[in-house]
């Protein structure tokens, strides 16, 4: 079956998402841009959240199992992004979202259905945190509401693909418990918030740091960690930084003060050390993996491809420090640098595939 025609116009969608997010995330961290833009500041976690992480999580599902129907999914999750941008006054958009959230809900629950394990199972609680996520946000709750049961969306995802990645292991029962354990402390912790934010928040805190003991003890990337061939080596490189990174945002969500669950420094060190070190680093790892499924040719290794990777966790530690240290200039210069790193990292797929296209029809010809 042929999904090539719905692919252009929802990579088109989340790639300018993620532009978008972006460019509200410097407004996020301060930056004094011109224009009346305050209202768009706001549509930061939205943005990354639904409009480009969502998405591309969703397409990913839909490309693996070959359904046409399941490409509504994206395609409000697309459009739905920049409503909201472009009625932030119109409740249009976040319906959208929602919508769109509830379409990968029932992707995974198809899922589900057709393979009944721990890592599908897990995904699919991960698409209906996302779901509740946007139905509170959608309801008009407070983004530090919202924003646990995005991170739960993310790292419950992330992690139940671990899980299936890692199934050359030969998961024992043992190890499928710790896991199983570990989510659920997560997911209770992500719950408790709808009633006592600060409990739950640090429910949820132990919860990511015993996910990262997990990772860092079962994921097969501890195998890959000096794999000979390079991308192998590279890939498990991402992964491990980003489970440091896990472990750090676990740390501070558990030990914190009723102050630092609204706003302030020590919410953005506890909420970026997830969505930036643990899921951007992700990211960085998996496209050599996803990218092949979803353009239907293999991604060629670059060394290029640490540049990004380096400048991404340096930046993050400048921008976490700073906000320990109380110093927003350095916090803002971290968090403009984190962008650079993201573009970066983007340019360089974009131009390695470009020369595979141009070497290949060279030998073509």
């Amino acid at each position: 079956m042929k999904l090539s025609p719905f692919l252009p116009p929802v990579l088109l969608l989340s790639i300018t998402a993620l532009l978008a997010g972006l460019w509200a995330g410097l407004l996020r961290l301060g930056w004094q841009i011109p224009g009346d833009l305050a209202a768009f500041a706001y549509t930061h976690g939205p943005l990354m959240i639904s409009g480009f992480l969502g998405s591309l999580i969703s397409v990913e599902r839909v490309v693996a199992l070959r359904q046409r129907w399941m490409f509504a999914a994206p395609l409000l999750t697309g459009p739905g992004w920049l409503l909201t941008v472009l009625l932030p006054a119109q409740p249009v958009g976040p319906l959208a979202m929602t919508l769109g959230s509830l379409g990968t809900f029932v992707i995974l629950s198809v899922m589900v259905r057709r393979e009944p394990v721990l890592h599908t199972l897990t995904m699919a609680a991960g698409a209906l945190c996302w779901l509740v996520g946007n139905l509170l946000w959608l309801s008009g709750a407070e983004i530090f509401r919202v924003v646990y049961w995005w991170a739960a969306f993310l790292v419950l995802t992330i992690t139940g693909e671990r899980l299936e990645l890692s199934r050359v292991l030969r998961m024992t029962a043992r190890k499928q418990l710790l896991f199983l354990l570990a989510a659920g402390l997560f997911a209770l912790g992500v719950i408790i918030t709808l009633f006592d934010l600060a409990w739950g928040a640090r429910l949820a805190g132990a919860g990511l740091l015993a996910l990262s003991a997990w990772l860092i003890a079962f994921d097969i990337a501890r195998r890959n960690i000096r794999h000979p061939v390079p991308l192998t080596r590279y890939i498990a490189r991402c992964l491990f930084l980003g489970y440091f990174w896990l472990a750090l945002g676990g740390g501070l969500w558990l030990f914190n003060s009723n102050a630092s669950l609204y706003a302030g420094p020590l919410y953005d060190a506890g909420l970026h050390s997830v969505f930036v070190g643990f899921v951007i680093s992700m990211i960085f790892g998996h496209a050599p993996i996803i990218l092949p499924a979803l353009l239907n040719r293999m991604l060629p290794y670059h060394p290029v491809f640490y540049a990004s990777l380096g400048l991404l966790h340096l930046s993050l530690l400048l921008r976490v420090g700073a906000d320990l240290a109380r110093q927003m200039d350095l916090r803002r210069w971290g968090g403009l640098l984190n962008e650079v790193a993201i573009l970066l990292f983007f340019a360089s797929l974009i131009i390695t595939l470009v020369r595979q296209n141009r070497a290949a029809r060279k030998a073509g010809a």
